[in-house]
C-alpha cells in the first residue's frame, strides 16, 4: 500500500515537468514571425514613414525579426538619420538585404543594422553628401555625416583583447572604413586610397566585416544565416493616410508650403481687410503643421508660438503704430514655431549638443522664407503691369468723366483762410456762401447760427472746415 502511494506521488511530481517539456517543445517549433519593410526607392519622407510605421508595427505585433530589402542609389541626410535613428532603437533585431544598391544614404541606414547581407551583385558606400546638381556640399556637411555613420558603425560594437600590457581592438564594423565612405582624404592601408571615395563590393564588404553573408533571396538569408527553420514572413504595406503624410512631409513641399504662408502675410498686409491671401496662408499652414502634429513631430506649444507671432504681426500692422518689439517678436515667433515643428522632441534639448539638431529646419526654413519674399518683392512689381497673366490680378481700369464717374471736386482745398458767410444753420455740418458759391462745411467748435461770419480752417477728405470770425479776431481791451 505504502508503495503505491509513493509511486502516485512520483506521478504526480512528473506531470509539471512534462507538461512544461511541451509548452516549451511548442514554443521551439512555433514559426518565427518576420516583417519585410521595402526600401526600393530614393531615401525621403515617404521611406522614412514607410520604415518608421513598419518598426511600430513589428514592435506592436511583436514580431521577431525585421528584414529591410533594399535597393536604393540614397537620398536626403536629414530622412537617413531619422532611419536609421530608429532602427538602431528598435527592441527587435533588424536585418537588412542589400538587393543590388545600398549607396549614400543607403550606405548609412545599412551599417545601422544588426546584420548585413548582399547579393553578390551589390554594392554599398560613397556616402558623400551632395547638392542639388551632385556636387560635393561644404565641408560642414561633410563633417556632420562622417560624425553619423563613424558612430553608427560604433554601436555595432567591438571585442577588446588584453594580453599581458597590450590591449587590441577588434570593431565589428571599423568606424575608419565607414568614415572613408564619406571622406575622400582618408587613407586605409590594403583598403582604400587617398583621393577616393569607398564602395565595396559584395565579397569586398564580406572580407572587411561589412556584409555578413552572400546571398540571392531572402529564403536563404533567413535559414542559412540567421537560422530559422520555419518562418512567417509578412511584406509590410503602408496605409494611404501615412502616404499622404509621407508626401506632406516631404523637404520640397515643406518649402512650398513656408513660401505660401509667408507669401499669403506679405499680400494680406499689402490690402485691408481679410482676403484671399489670408485663406492661403491658413490653408498652407494646415497642411504644414497637420501631418508633424499627427506624426507627433510637431507639439501644441509649437503651434502655439506660430499663432501668437502671427497674431503680433498682425497687431502690429493694424493697431500699433510703426514697427517695433511685437513686430520683431511676431517674426521670430513664426521662425522659431516653423523650425521646431520639424524636429523631434524626444530628441531635442536645449545644449550645445542638442542644438546641433536645428542647423537644417533653421536652414530650411530661413531659406524658404528668403525665397518666399524675394518672389513677393517680385510679384509686387510685376501685378498691375504688361499684359500677362499679373496684368489680370489687380484693377487697373480708369473711370473717366465722361463714363459717369464723379469724383471729388478738389477746389475746396483753395478755400483755407477765406472769408464767408453761413448760408445754414451748422449743427455741425450745414451750408456756407463763399465767394457768392455754395459750399458743405462742418463747424470746428459748436452750433453756428445763420447770416454769421466764418473762416475756413482747414480741409480734410474732401470737407472744409469753419469757425466764427469773431473767434480769430483780437479781443477789444477799452
Amino acid at each position: 500500500m505504502k508503495k503505491r502511494i509513493a509511486f502516485l506521488l512520483f506521478c504526480l511530481l512528473l506531470i509539471p515537468s512534462v507538461l512544461f517539456s511541451q509548452e516549451k517543445s511548442d514554443k521551439s517549433s512555433k514559426a518565427k514571425q518576420v516583417l519585410q519593410i521595402n526600401l526600393r526607392k530614393e531615401v525621403n519622407s515617404i521611406s522614412w514613414m514607410e520604415i518608421s510605421k513598419g518598426l511600430e508595427e513589428a514592435r506592436t505585433k511583436k514580431y521577431d525579426a525585421v528584414l529591410i530589402n533594399m535597393n536604393t542609389y540614397g537620398g536626403e541626410v536629414l530622412y537617413a538619420d531619422s532611419i536609421r535613428t530608429a532602427i538602431l532603437n528598435a527592441p527587435m533585431p533588424v536585418y537588412v538585404f542589400i538587393n543590388n544598391n545600398a549607396a549614400s544614404a543607403g550606405a548609412l541606414i545599412s551599417i545601422a543594422c544588426d546584420k548585413i547581407f548582399m547579393r553578390s551583385s551589390g554594392t554599398i558606400g560613397a556616402s558623400t553628401v551632395v547638392d542639388q546638381s551632385g556636387a560635393a556640399a561644404p565641408d560642414k556637411y561633410q563633417s556632420y555625416m562622417r560624425g553619423i555613420i563613424r558612430a553608427t558603425a560604433e554601436t555595432q560594437g567591438k571585442d577588446t583583447t588584453i594580453i599581458g600590457q597590450d590591449t587590441t581592438i577588434a570593431w565589428h564594423r571599423n568606424p575608419k572604413i565607414a568614415e572613408a565612405m564619406v571622406d575622400e582624404d582618408l587613407y586605409i592601408a590594403g583598403i582604400i586610397d587617398t583621393g577616393k571615395v569607398l564602395t565595396f563590393t559584395a565579397n569586398e564588404a564580406l572580407q572587411n566585416g561589412y556584409c555578413d553573408g552572400i546571398s540571392e533571396n531572402v529564403d536563404e538569408i533567413l535559414t542559412k544565416y540567421v537560422g530559422y527553420s520555419d518562418y512567417d514572413l509578412t511584406v509590410f504595406r503602408m496605409k494611404g493616410w501615412d502616404y499622404a503624410k509621407g508626401q506632406l512631409m516631404g523637404t520640397v513641399l515643406r518649402a512650398i508650403l513656408i513660401m505660401l504662408i509667408i507669401g499669403g502675410i506679405w499680400f494680406e498686409l499689402q490690402a485691408p481687410g481679410i482676403g484671399f491671401p489670408t485663406l492661403v496662408a491658413s490653408v498652407a499652414a494646415v497642411f504644414y503643421f497637420a501631418p508633424l502634429y499627427m506624426d507627433g513631430l510637431a507639439q501644441n506649444w509649437e503651434i502655439i508660438l506660430f499663432i501668437i507671432g502671427m497674431i503680433l504681426l498682425f497687431m502690429e500692422v493694424f493697431v500699433i503704430p510703426g514697427f517695433g518689439v511685437a513686430g520683431i517678436l511676431g517674426i521670430l515667433f513664426i521662425l522659431c514655431g516653423l523650425t521646431f515643428a520639424l524636429i523631434d522632441n524626444a530628441m531635442f534639448h536645449f545644449s550645445f549638443q542638442g542644438l546641433n539638431g536645428v542647423t537644417e529646419p533653421l536652414l530650411l526654413v530661413s531659406l524658404s522664407i528668403t525665397a518666399a519674399v524675394l518672389i513677393c518683392i517680385w510679384l509686387s512689381t510685376k501685378i498691375g503691369h504688361g499684359n500677362g497673366v499679373f496684368h489680370k490680378l489687380a484693377l487697373t481700369s480708369v473711370q473717366n468723366n465722361e463714363e459717369g464717374y464723379i469724383g471729388v471736386p478738389m477746389e475746396t482745398k483753395e478755400m483755407v483762410g477765406k472769408t464767408g458767410v453761413t448760408d445754414t444753420v451748422l449743427r455741425l455740418s450745414g451750408k456756407v456762401r463763399i465767394d457768392d458759391k455754395m459750399y458743405d462745411a462742418i463747424s470746428e467748435y459748436g452750433f453756428i447760427e445763420k447770416g454769421e461770419d466764418v473762416r475756413v480752417t482747414r480741409y480734410e477728405s474732401g470737407q472744409i472746415y469753419v469757425t466764427k470770425t469773431i473767434e480769430d479776431s483780437p479781443q477789444n481791451t477799452d
